[in-house]
């Protein structure tokens, strides 16, 4: 069994208009959020055993606000360049070459590809993964390498709204 945990980033800001969108940072409300979430799925006892996160700002802030609710450190997060502006197709590729001795990972990144990505995988239909959600789908393989559109189960869809005053 493998777990694959998809992990928007938090709500980024806008409020410096010449920023390339890499560099965008979290707003306060995603400052806030990242942080409970992880907690909420840390509650849960899905602790996954690997962090990877896109390049981008607000996507490495949100890893590394759920990274300490997990007890990892920062330098325990593996930055990936290609989920930045990634597709289904690379994505799954990045989960296909992980090592089988991981048995759950969580991949932090960006929309729309992560609502496609968690849609493909599951054969759910989740309209929109917002801001810090969280999808955990499970697959009923042993390695990495097989995993395969349509052959996760979506375990649940977590979101800061459902479980959090804004």
């Amino acid at each position: 069994m493998k777990s694959l945990f998809l992990t928007r980033h938090a709500k980024s800001s806008w409020d410096h208009p010449g920023l390339s969108d890499i560099d965008r940072p979290l707003n306060s409300r995603g400052k806030k959020a990242a942080p409970r979430m992880g907690e909420l799925i840390h509650k849960k006892k899905d602790i996954p055993n690997i962090l990877i996160s896109s390049p981008a700002h607000r996507a490495f802030s949100t890893a590394k606000a759920f990274a300490k609710t997990f007890g990892y450190l920062e330098n325990d997060i593996i930055i990936n360049n290609t989920i930045y502006g990634a597709g289904p197709y690379q994505l799954l590729d990045i989960v296909k070459s992980q090592d089988d001795l991981y048995h759950s990972i969580m991949l932090f990144g960006h929309n729309p590809t992560f609502t496609t990505f968690a849609n493909m995988l599951s054969n759910e239909n989740i309209f929109n993964v917002v801001t810090c959600g969280v999808v955990r789908i499970d697959f009923n393989i042993q390695n990495w390498v097989d995993i395969d559109y349509g052959s996760g189960s979506m375990i649940y869809y977590e979101y800061p709204k459902k479980h959090i005053k804004q």
